[in-house]
């Protein structure tokens, strides 16, 4: 078994650039994103050159799902979440992340997918501060 980070992780520029370090999980780093419209947490597994789920061995895959399975029931349980999305694209980004999106029928982008859809509205300073430590209380 290999070992589930590896020292030699950079998370990727645009990856830091539009989330904020929530905490670091068993494998992965937790980043909220940057933008208000939606709840929205990415979750960036500590694997360098990892770009595909088959890139992580099999320990890592079920520690990434187990983060996957706590973040998605926090998100479950905030006000006007209907539904959950769940995808690792990395069509621009090519490093693995997996996107973890509250959704409800009223949201912005609704139906269709949150990427692409208008501009994100990044959060006041001050309410960045205070979601990223509400997470931080959800998460301990």
């Amino acid at each position: 078994m290999t070992e589930a980070v590896t020292s030699d992780f950079e998370l990727d520029s645009r990856l830091a650039t539009d989330s904020v370090l929530i905490a670091d999980g068993p494998l992965s780093q937790i980043r909220l994103m940057n933008d208000d419209r939606f709840p929205w947490v990415v979750l960036v597994p500590r694997v360098a050159g990892a770009s595909e789920w088959i890139d992580l061995d099999g320990a890592q895959q079920r520690l990434l799902l187990a983060e996957i399975n706590q973040i998605s029931q926090h998100l479950k349980q905030k006000p006007n979440v209907s539904k959950i999305n769940i995808g690792a694209l990395g069509n621009i980004v090519r490093q693995l992340h997996v996107h973890l999106v509250g959704r409800n029928e009223n949201d912005p982008a609704w139906p269709g997918p949150v990427w692409g859809s208008g501009k994100a509205q990044r959060f006041d300073p001050d309410v960045l501060a205070e979601r990223v430590e509400i997470w931080r209380q959800r998460l301990r």
